[in-house]
């Protein structure tokens, strides 16, 4: 994705994901606001988004952020947020094992608290080594926890899965990690 494409990804995410009252948007109860509505906010915030190029932010970002209704007329983030949004989402069965990837310098404190939901509304884990090392990379020296989620299943947590493919949770204990050897 090119820089702009990915200027405004970085946008939609901030207004759709933290943000809306800030530039004016109101989402639905599970996240969804118009297009419309979000091109005339990002407009009004200088930012010259375009059905077109809203269009190829959605289509190429790698981590599939964003998902447009079935008609075509509204846009809500898959995960991530820090406002109260119902995304609708079923408990699944996760696989044995998740990832989640993070910085270096957050591991003492997990090693103690588990994986925290924070600001946000859930705790977000890979299906793959791979992604989770792409997500720890954001944030500094990436390091790749193991997450027994097949246990934690077993033991009454609920799972979710996003549109996305990432796998949501309100918390882990630090019983169900699995730390690297350093």
């Amino acid at each position: 994705m090119d820089a702009q494409l990915i200027r405004f990804s970085k946008f939609i995410s901030l207004v759709l994901r933290h943000q809306p009252q800030h530039y004016g948007l109101t989402l639905d109860a599970q996240g969804w606001a118009t297009i419309d509505d979000l091109l005339a906010a990002a407009n009004r915030a200088g930012v010259p988004l375009t059905h077109a190029l809203l269009q190829q932010v959605v289509a190429q970002n790698d981590k599939q952020r964003f998902a447009i209704s079935a008609d075509g007329r509204a846009i809500r983030a898959s995960q991530g947020h820090s406002i109260a949004i119902d995304l609708a989402l079923t408990p699944r069965e996760p696989p044995p094992l998740l990832y989640h990837g993070t910085a270096s310098r957050f591991v003492a404190s997990i090693r103690t608290q588990g994986l925290l939901r924070r600001s946000r509304q859930h705790v977000h884990l890979s299906p793959d080594i791979t992604t989770a090392t792409k997500v720890g990379l954001r944030h500094g020296s990436p390091v790749v926890l193991t997450v027994a989620s097949g246990a934690m299943h077993r033991d009454g947590y609920q799972f979710y899965c996003s549109e996305n493919g990432v796998w949501l949770i309100e918390a882990v204990p630090v019983a169900y990690l699995a730390f690297p050897k350093q």
